[in-house]
């Protein structure tokens, strides 16, 4: 049956409000009205810029430094080429759900739809648990960076400062999706322009446009600097085992680096015409992926030696070490104020990662909430579509960055990294479980893949290999915790699995869901709906008249 015949079936089998006769539909499968629940406020060119740059912050910025130390230049480079793969993987089997199904809830509401309610309530919590962490994660990181400038000031003070901060991002999501939409648009167009100018910027410092006149070239690749790092020779005394954990090491810094990517599965619950915005959106994922995260790296390590003692690493560094890499290389080859400038630049990055990291928790309570796997109240909206009650909750959370008080900024930043990688771990594997559910349901009911809105490439396959690799990455990232055992790293390395366990089996036995077979998997409920919402904006872009070429440049960018 194709995509329109389906849409057609749709019409006759949907009851009037919206919940088809089906063993397994649910009022909580239709979104509420938007006067009730989320705007869809977020334009064509806010989608695609967020998904550009939205995500990227701390873990590329600030993280990398950790992951040159112990892998080595040639180390990190296959490390975030590896994990940025797997990263696509996901991203084009999220893309393929959303686009087909754009609902208000989430990924979660996915797992709850394709797999299991108890398996949606789990993933909805670990997400959120992820976002609750993040968030104060990237105010952290802003102490981090301000402690290059200065170590006179007590921590506790910038802490302070940083918090407050927090509430001015409060006040910005409690304005509404437009608002929102529209500041992180020009945000991720700075972070963009400003790592477009960091990559340039490395590549004239490699090939000796630098105030020593020195070309680099691949000098940190060679002995003694590379190109691979030994990680815990002193404890494993074994060079090739100390090779092989330097490297991977990296996967898991580059796993924290890339997680926040799956943003854009949130944001289809307030997306203008998801359906045609979604997958170009996931499309260029694929070269923020290339030019970004594994260009980045690349220039890095040829800019920075892996044994430079000025670098930031995370649970260990010094007082004062430079947050980024990009600010140690300037340094090295002698420019003046221009490290400075990147670190104002850098603090703007981090700011603007909480930004969308407290607007995405909060979207994640909402869905929870409303799916009824969540206490109600956090469902509620205010007349601009933001659940304020959620924000609210995932603004209290950034007290978390007090913990420096009694530990060091390096350190605290080890355990949110520890805990958001394993949150965002779990999240990519039940995406590419829920990924491969939906397909299997596709093909019980006789719905082919090629008819789809969006079909994603290297399927069935890839959701397989994302959800295998990124499996055995979760269960060794914390092996360092071993050499020497330390229990701090430990329990932040590993205590997002038991509890994503807590939720699933709690939610099975006092409920007694069930696994939903492939053949009666409700591919329809509330889909008439979005179909019909999508079409009215489409009929009233049309009747705006046509558009100007520089408002089609916009939306195309």
């Amino acid at each position: 049956m194709s995509y329109d015949e389906k849409n057609a079936a749709d019409s006759t089998i949907s009851s009037s409000n919206g919940v088809k006769d089906h063993p397994y539909a649910s009022e909580n499968l239709v979104d509420p009205e938007e006067r009730e629940s989320l705007h869809r406020g977020l334009s064509a060119r806010q989608i695609s810029m967020i998904a550009l740059g939205g995500a990227v912050g701390t873990g590329l910025i600030i993280g990398s430094g950790t992951a040159l130390v112990r892998g080595g230049p040639l180390g990190i480079f296959l490390g975030y080429s590896f994990v940025g793969f797997v990263c696509y993987l996901v991203m084009i089997a999220l893309g393929e759900m959303s686009a087909y199904l754009p609902h208000k809830k989430g990924f979660p509401g996915y797992a709850t739809r394709f797999v299991d309610p108890a398996f949606g309530f789990a993933l909805g919590w670990n997400y959120l648990m992820k976002y609750l962490i993040v968030t104060p994660n990237n105010v952290n990181a802003a102490g981090v960076v301000i402690q290059y400038w200065t170590q006179k000031v007590h921590i506790a003070v910038w802490m302070g400062e940083c918090y407050c901060q927090s509430y001015a991002l409060f006040m910005i999501n409690l304005l509404g999706i437009r608002v929102f939409g529209e500041l992180e648009f020009w945000f991720s167009s700075i972070k963009v322009i400003t790592l477009i100018g960091l990559l340039l910027m490395g590549i004239i410092i490699d090939l000796g446009g630098n105030p020593k006149h020195d070309r680099i070239g691949f000098r940190y690749w060679d002995h003694p600097y590379g190109p691979m790092g030994r990680y815990l020779q002193n404890q494993v005394h074994n060079d090739h085992l100390s090779i092989f954990l330097g490297f991977w090491s990296t996967l898991t810094n580059a796993l924290f680096a890339y997680i926040g990517t799956e943003l854009i599965g949130v944001t289809v619950g307030e997306a203008q015409a998801p359906r045609k915005n979604i997958p170009i959106a996931i499309r260029r994922t694929f070269f923020r992926i290339l030019v970004f995260y594994v260009g980045g790296v690349f220039v890095i390590s040829l800019i920075v030696p892996s044994t430079d003692q000025n670098l930031f690493v995370a649970n260990k560094s010094k007082p004062g070490a430079a947050a980024s890499p990009f600010v140690v290389a300037t340094t090295l080859v002698g420019i003046k104020v221009l490290n400075h400038v990147i670190n104002a630049a850098i603090l703007l990055f981090v700011l603007s990662a909480a930004n969308s990291d407290l607007y995405i928790g909060t979207r994640t309570l909402y869905g929870l909430a409303i799916q009824g796997q969540a206490p109600k109240i956090f469902g509620r909206v205010n007349r601009m579509g933001v659940p304020y009650m959620a924000l609210f909750l995932c603004t209290l959370f950034c007290g978390l960055v007090f913990l420096n008080v009694s530990s060091s900024s390096s350190k605290v930043f080890g355990w949110f990294v520890n805990l958001v990688s394993t949150f965002g771990a779990i999240t990519w594997m039940c995406i590419c479980y829920t990924h491969i559910r939906f397909m299997k349901a596709l093909k019980a009911q006789g719905l082919s893949r090629d008819a789809l809105p969006y079909k994603a490439p290297f399927q069935p396959w890839g959701s397989w290999f994302a959800l295998v690799s990124t499996g055995i990455i979760t269960i060794f990232k914390g092996f360092d915790t071993f050499i020497p055992f330390t229990k701090d790293t430990f329990v932040t390395s590993y205590i997002g699995i038991p509890a994503f366990v807590l939720f699933y089996v709690g939610y099975k036995v006092y409920y007694r869901s069930t696994l939903i077979p492939s053949d009666k998997v409700d591919l329809v409920t509330g889909k008439r709906e979005i179909d019909e919402e999508e079409e009215r904006f489409n009929q009233e872009q049309e009747a705006r008249g046509p558009r100007t070429r520089w408002q089609n440049l916009c939306e195309s960018l």
